[in-house]
């Protein structure tokens, strides 16, 4: 699949760039594995601060990635994006099997 200047190559690098940072996409990957989850849990999981987690939360949930819904004090986010935990699975298996190539090629030296 070829993609040309305008709309859709733009909004797939944003796509691209929200799941670039580490944080975001460490989050995400507890949210695929958990299901919906409170920010505090996903916070402690992932051993940043509440703040830093709300702050990349609200950016995944502006992305699309994310639906949030809050329960008195407390706010829940689940992936709402069906393609990301398969998008996340495909990147994964990639790199493992890089790892690999390159471990053997080093070995091999």
């Amino acid at each position: 699949m070829a993609l040309g200047p305008g709309p859709m190559l733009d909004e797939t690098a944003a796509r691209f760039a929200l799941l670039g940072d580490p944080t975001r996409l460490h989050l995400v990957s507890l949210l695929c594995e958990r299901g919906e989850t409170s920010v505090g849990e996903l916070a402690e999981a992932a051993g940043i601060s509440v703040a830093n987690a709300s702050q990349h939360l609200r950016k995944l949930t502006l992305g699309g990635v994310l639906g949030r819904r809050k329960v008195g004090n407390q706010v829940f986010y689940r992936v709402v994006e069906k393609t990301i935990e398969r998008l996340c699975e495909i990147v994964c298996a990639s790199v493992q099997h890089r790892a690999r190539l390159l471990e053997t090629t080093t070995t091999d030296s």
